[in-house]
């Protein structure tokens, strides 16, 4: 099935390269271009496309706005950050936001590619850079605490979802059905506080859940 993406850029260089790589794949097809975060957010709920690749630094609306109103819409895009930024505030914030995945400019074109089909299956996509930007900060960060204990099937759950596994994938891992695995994660949203994939990644980044895997 083909992968429709909105590009949404202010550098016209950037979109021809990124649309060029992306020419070369037949599962991924642009269906529009942005070079504004006013242009993004409207060719986004106008096209409904499977990924909003978009870069969080353009004139317009700001990008975590953009994020926060397709939250609103339904079907709703799945959104691959694409940004020079790799601090930790910002990934967080993106993740937080909304945002399924976060690479970065410097990425390999085909890597780019690998983080459309990603996110577009509902996967947490980031640089290696950004993971390592995580990392370091959970180095700094309290481990899992008394009071946020999980279960070791939630733990397993976690660790799988932070490694980047569909609730298929981890269903075959731990041979269980894709159900019960959609039961686990609704449990841990409700147990963590939080609203999304993305954001249950970042706390097991944070707590040390995927060090401990």
């Amino acid at each position: 099935m083909t992968i429709r993406v909105v590009l949404a850029d202010d550098h016209p260089v950037v979109r021809s390269g990124i649309k060029n790589e992306f020419g070369q794949s037949v599962d991924i097809e642009v269906v529009g271009e942005a070079a504004d975060g006013d242009e993004a957010l409207r060719l986004a709920q106008a096209l409904q496309p499977d990924v909003l690749l978009l870069d969080i630094n353009m004139p317009g609306q700001k990008a975590v706005r953009v994020i926060r109103e397709l939250q609103a819409q339904t079907p709703q895009p799945r959104i691959l950050i694409l940004t020079a930024y790799s601090d930790v505030e910002n990934v967080v914030g993106m993740l937080k936001a909304g945002a399924t995945g976060y690479l970065l400019k410097d990425e390999d074109p085909s890597v780019i590619a690998e983080g459309v089909r990603a996110v577009a299956q509902g996967k947490t996509w980031l640089s290696a850079a950004v993971a390592a930007s995580l990392v370091a900060q959970a180095a700094g960060e309290q481990p899992l605490a008394e009071n946020d204990a999980l279960s070791e099937r939630e733990l397993e759950v976690l660790r799988l979802m932070a490694q980047g596994c569909s609730n298929g994938k981890i269903a075959d891992t731990l041979v269980i059905s894709e159900g019960t695995v959609k039961n686990h994660v609704t449990n841990l949203y409700d147990h963590l506080g939080v609203h999304s994939r993305a954001e249950a990644v970042v706390w097991a980044w944070q707590h040390r859940v995927v060090q401990a895997a």
